[in-house]
């Protein structure tokens, strides 16, 4: 499957102040995958290493971590020469190894010339937990998130309606009405399927929710069962408590993250650092309050006041157990809007937009995004069907006339009073 970050890459690999590079992410998010098929194709040769698996490897970390030690062991270990400019050394599982997370300070201060890659699923809780001297300023930083709505197109061989959604876009003509109604049911699909790797090739394989909904299981086991590897016993039950409690708090009217809702008298103090687990995992998104809209943003943002998503839409629907016949037929159904503005937030986050919402102070209006491009504010509207009234979006035009309004819904292109009318599976062109 391509995946965008691979313009990245490219971009890392060809840069003259290149640093080894750390691809960040949640566990199963293709990682792995995309760093090695990166070497196949960009690379005279690859040498892979897990440090979770490969004990010997791992142990060469251990002692001396120069790296022209170090190569010469891989070298050997790998039965591969390791040119520069020419082989691609990937480390994967980083964080299991706080020596080898070290040694990239070495690799480019003293060998840049040799291209050093590291994948790590919980990279900033195991360095959290051991105390690790993370090499700042030492190394490149991407982060990989699950597939966007684009990239499942691209999956699905969707190519052709990628262009018709971006002619669209650009123009702001409505789309013909087959396409956008087929843009649509593939939009419904991408809600239940979400965008982890192994559930969209097994939805493209076998044509089934079922199948791809096994997947779905199977990931969410692991982060589970990472909750308790990586946490005490006490802590995993408050993350896993707080995890939990994501479908009810955007069940809610007002979907402020509420610790009470986690558990009857539950506090910051109590589930803070729990919450902050998930986020570093990857596993969530956090949205800010901010009651300005005004640049820059940070400025206004309210760090006690916050939305919690899913990291992946269709991982909320699993595990809010909703029906492919509600998310088909659902534009009634409430929770509805909760799963549209989670897709929102992972198209927005894909793109590494910070991610903020306004309210007033008596939160008689609320915005569902607002994002800050350069130097211009972008209001966003979220609507789950057809039905697209709201004052919200006026309110915030009137208080702070902001260069772009924009409202999503499943509605075709168009422009009214100085809104923006963008179909919801063109969110990714944002």
């Amino acid at each position: 499957m391509k995946r965008k970050i691979t313009d990245q890459l490219i971009r890392w690999k060809n840069s003259s102040d290149r640093k080894p590079m750390i691809l960040n992410g949640a566990r199963q998010v293709g990682k792995t995958f995309i760093l090695r098929e990166f070497g196949k194709e960009h690379y005279q040769n690859t040498i892979y290493i897990n440090l979770e698996l490969n004990h010997y490897a791992a142990s060469l970390f251990d002692e001396d971590i120069s790296p022209e030690r170090l190569i010469k062991h891989l070298e050997a270990e790998a039965k591969e020469r390791i040119l520069p400019e020419k082989t691609l050394i990937i480390l994967d599982e980083i964080q299991t190894c706080e020596r080898a997370l070290t040694s990239l300070k070495y690799f480019c201060e003293e060998l840049p010339e040799y291209h050093v890659a590291a994948a790590g699923s919980l990279l900033g809780i195991a360095i959290n937990r051991n105390q690790t001297s993370f090499p700042v300023g030492k190394v490149n930083i991407l982060r990989l998130y699950p597939l966007d709505f684009e990239e499942f197109l691209l999956a699905s061989d969707n190519d052709l309606l990628i262009e018709e959604i971006t002619e669209c876009f650009n123009s702001c003509k409505p789309m013909n009405e087959a396409m956008h109604q087929k843009a649509l049911s593939l939009y419904h699909d991408y809600l239940i399927v979400g965008g982890m790797p192994e559930a969209v090739r097994t939805f493209i394989g076998t044509n089934s929710y079922l199948e791809s909904a096994l997947v779905q299981n199977d990931i969410l086991d692991s982060y589970t069962a990472d909750m308790a590897k990586y946490a005490s016993n006490t802590e995993s039950v408050k993350i896993r408590a707080c995890y939990n409690s994501i479908p009810a708090q955007l069940a809610k009217d007002n979907k402020k993250f509420q610790y009470k809702v986690v558990q009857k008298g539950g506090s910051s103090s109590i589930f803070g650092a729990s919450l902050e687990w998930l986020r570093q995992a990857g596993v969530i998104l956090e949205c800010q309050r901010t009651d300005q809209g005004l640049i820059p943003l940070p400025a206004y943002a309210d760090q006690t006041s916050f939305k919690v998503y899913m990291s992946d839409v269709g991982l909320l629907v699993n595990k809010s157990h909703m029906s492919v016949n509600t998310i088909i037929t659902g534009e009634s159904n409430i929770y509805m809007r909760a799963v549209t503005e989670n897709y929102i937030a992972q198209q927005l986050a894909s793109k590494n937009y910070p991610l903020y919402y306004w309210t007033t102070s008596n939160s008689q209006a609320e915005l569902d995004f607002v994002l800050q491009k350069d130097d211009k504010i972008i209001a966003i509207e979220v609507k789950k069907g057809e039905h697209v009234r709201s004052r919200s979006l006026s309110v915030f035009k009137q208080k702070f006339s902001p260069q772009y309004s924009v409202r999503l819904s499943q509605k075709n292109f168009g422009k009214t009073d100085d809104v923006i009318s963008i179909p919801l599976y063109a969110a990714f062109l944002l």
